[in-house]
């Protein structure tokens, strides 16, 4: 065993290189391993474990202060299977005026004593919880504003911004305290009382609307005037888990695939190299299974080490992403489970083994006779019929014996290949996904426009629009820089056969340009046509050209549907009107080029005064979990590229120590430093090329398999349009990643070679 020991750190810092390269590329594999296993875990149900921490609500009831008193309110919290309750608060909507004159979306604000309470309990993420009746603190949602900031309500009252603050029930837009209610009460502001309520069960839309019923059945008739199952917003932060995160699994098997290639390219490598002295080491008595479990031996050190540095680089890198997670989701999930990191440590590091086994596993078979004899041979001469072929080429010499050299090795220049390819598709395949999450954002979110004009579908009569869309749409065609608008319109529907509610939107005017994206079909010209999203036509086992029937709040309305558009909810578009006889609460508009946005928005809502709308800029703002996702897309694209070349630097290693004598005679025959690192670059730069090539084309067929696979687990069908991001120029800019891997590599071998003196060289045959 002493002399096994002897070996092994003898074969560790004579191949420094190929030690560093193992320790590197384990590292790497290491950490994107980490980081997509622990990530998964870590995102598959944080909007379950925030709800559960944080007490949610089963149920947000909206009640009118006209139909119900504050004691029959809190009485309903003896309702038949309510476990507990929370309220009633004061609620009222107000549209707030920032300095500079410009208005706010209308927020819903709820007048809370404090953020605790066993039901919703309010979790601050900056700044405090209001101490005084002129104090606000906002969820950052619609309206972000650091704290400092005033805030003033129709009425003339004055509000500090003191903190933001997020509920995982989404109950509200801002808090303050009880006493700040009359400074909020004014013209154009409704208000009500909100009560919040915890069921036994409430695990389906059934047993939510169980509670529901018996809520409503303990009140006053007509008290309630709107109901939010906790079920509506989990929906939407499953959906964002299951789109966005799982493809963190397609970036750790990259890592695993990369891994066992350059590993065993390096132990492969390190036994053709040594061949001469596994015969002497035989020699001395050592047997085949102890030559094995040296070569196995002197790959796991280095292996070790990378994995240590990769399980701590990944759990550092997962540190900010676990927090903008926990932002997203109000999750308490800051740090990864300690035994993903484990298992995904194990998982890398028995991968290695395997690997160094299977390639050491030569020098266990070897002869110790032919091991010895092959040693001293220089072995069978190869690729003379290109190196011939490479003179002829009108290249300087130097470059020509560079383009011939693969040839000569084809075992290593495949794993060079080999290398290059996998870092290549890995770039394309970040590409490609980044390009596809922001086109498919922009359709879930319709997000295009410029400028945004608010009213409030739930504010009540007293609040909602009474201007005619009419006048509406001709006021916003009368401002300078309009490209185009529409106003829409939402009501709540149902459709027979389908439990979840259906929204019913509809469009004043042309949408087409507002990032809708249509999955199949048209999108709707005539009275009586309508878009569905995906989810419907499931639920209802329609078909596109068929005919349904939508409820709209007890109306029957028949529509034709002419066109499937890329939605994850139960959604309607319709060009008809709406039989509850709603003006559109909202409308988007596109600026000209050119157009300044918050001119144009603060001039309209001037043209607009007195109708109950507010202009603002919309200002595209991109999903944080997007961000994270893009963010970790380029750490993980980078740290395969680095995979990649230190592949490239090994395999060129080994080959240069193979041919240093024939390096020593180029020297001497007047080869210069510079013709040196031409002859070493060129000897990649075409394998680097193919590499590309081959790489580029993997890489579009893992996008299109993947993004496909992670909208499915939505429940999403993607259109074409959405998948379709590569462009010619795009491709062939990828394709030359494969060249600038390739060089990357080369760049340090290239330059050891050049500096190597012509005596050093030719005395190393």
């Amino acid at each position: 065993m002493s002399g096994l020991r002897r070996v092994v750190r003898s074969g560790v810092r004579r191949r420094r290189v190929q030690t560093v390269v193992v320790g590197l590329v384990t590292a790497a594999a290491v950490t994107a391993t980490v980081l997509g296993a622990g990530l998964l875990v870590a995102s598959q149900a944080p909007f379950d474990d925030a709800f559960a921490a944080h007490r949610g609500a089963h149920l947000t009831v909206r009640a009118d202060s006209g139909a119900v008193t504050e004691p029959q309110l809190a009485a309903s919290a003896s309702a038949p299977g309510v476990v507990a309750a929370a309220g009633p608060y004061r609620v009222l909507v107000v549209a707030f005026t920032e300095r500079g004159g410009m208005r706010t979306p209308p927020l819903t604000v709820v007048a809370r004593t404090d953020p605790g309470g066993p039901v919703d309990r309010i979790e601050l993420a900056g700044g405090r919880w209001p101490t005084g009746p002129d104090e606000i603190v906002l969820s950052g949602g619609a309206v972000r504003l650091p704290p400092g900031s005033r805030l003033t309500t129709p009425g003339g009252g004055e509000f500090t911004v003191v903190g933001t603050a997020r509920s995982i029930s989404d109950t509200a837009g801002a808090w303050v305290l009880p006493s700040a209610v009359g400074r909020l009460d004014g013209p154009d502001t409704a208000d009500g009382y909100q009560m919040l309520y915890r069921f036994a069960d409430a695990r389906t839309a059934t047993e939510v609307g169980a509670g529901r019923d018996a809520v409503v059945a303990a009140l006053p008739p007509g008290a309630v005037t709107g109901a939010r199952s906790w079920l509506d917003v989990r929906q939407q932060a499953v959906e964002d888990a299951a789109v966005f995160v799982p493809f963190l699994v397609a970036f750790a098997l990259l890592g695993i695939v990369m891994a066992l290639l350059v590993v065993g390219t390096v132990v492969a490598g390190t036994v053709g190299a040594a061949t001469r002295r596994i015969g002497i080491l035989k020699a001395l008595g050592c047997t085949p299974a102890g030559i094995v479990r040296a070569f196995v031996a002197q790959t796991l050190l280095p292996a070790a080490v990378g994995a240590v540095a990769g399980t701590v680089t990944g759990n550092l890198i997962a540190l900010p992403v676990l927090a903008e997670t926990e932002q997203v989701y109000g999750s308490a999930n800051t740090t990864i489970a300690w035994w993903v990191t484990m298992l995904a440590t194990g998982g890398v590091l028995a991968v290695v083994t395997l690997t160094a086994w299977t390639a050491a596993l030569r020098a266990g078979r070897l002869r110790t006779v032919d091991a010895i004899a092959v040693g001293r041979t220089s072995g069978p001469a190869r690729g003379r019929w290109a190196l011939r072929l490479a003179t002829r080429l009108p290249v300087a010499r130097p470059v020509g014996l560079g383009l011939a050299r693969p040839f000569a090795r084809p075992a290593r220049t495949v794993a060079i290949l080999l290398a290059v390819a996998t870092g290549a598709a890995a770039v394309t395949f970040a590409t490609g996904l980044a390009a596809s999450l922001l086109r498919i954002q922009t359709a879930l979110t319709q997000d295009v426009a410029d400028v945004t004009v608010n009213g409030d579908p739930d504010a009540g009569p007293a609040a909602a629009p009474t201007a005619d869309p009419a006048a509406v749409l001709a006021a916003i065609d009368a401002q300078p820089g309009t490209r185009a608008r529409y106003g829409l319109t939402q009501a709540p529907g149902a459709v027979a056969g389908v439990a979840d509610p259906v929204s019913v939107t509809t469009i004043t005017g042309d949408a087409a340009w507002d990032g809708f994206e249509m999955v199949s079909g048209r999108w709707f010209a005539a009275p009586g046509e309508a878009v569905v999203g995906g989810p419907l036509l499931t639920a209802t086992g329609a078909r596109i050209g068929d005919t349904v029937t939508v409820r709209i709040e007890g109306t029957p309305v028949r529509l034709r549907v002419v066109g499937e558009v890329f939605e994850s909810a139960m959604v309607v578009f319709t060009g008809t009107a709406t039989p509850t006889g709603r003006n559109p609460f909202e409308y988007r508009i596109a600026l000209a080029p050119d157009t300044d946005a918050g001119a144009y928005a603060q001039a309209l809502t001037g043209a607009l005064a007195g109708r109950g709308l507010t202009a603002r800029p919309s200002g595209a703002e991109t999903d944080p979990l997007l961000l994270v996702v893009e963010g970790l897309t380029a750490t993980l694209t980078l740290l395969l590229l680095a995979v990649a070349a230190l592949g490239v630097l090994n395999m060129l290693v080994l080959d240069l120590r193979d041919r240093v004598h024939d390096l020593g005679v180029h020297k001497a025959l007047g080869m210069t430093p510079g013709q040196t690192i031409a002859m070493v670059v060129a000897s990649v730069a075409a394998v680097g090329l193919v590499g590309g090539l081959l790489g580029v084309p993997a890489g579009v067929a893992m996008q299109r398999l993947v993004v496909p696979a992670m909208a499915a687990n939505g429940g999403l069908h993607l259109p074409e349009s959405l998948l379709d991001v590569y462009g010619p120029v795009l491709l062939a800019a990828l394709a030359l990643g494969g060249p600038l891997t390739a060089l990357l590599g080369a760049l340090l071998p290239a330059g050891w070679a050049a500096r190597t003196r012509t005596a050093t060289a030719l005395r190393s045959e």
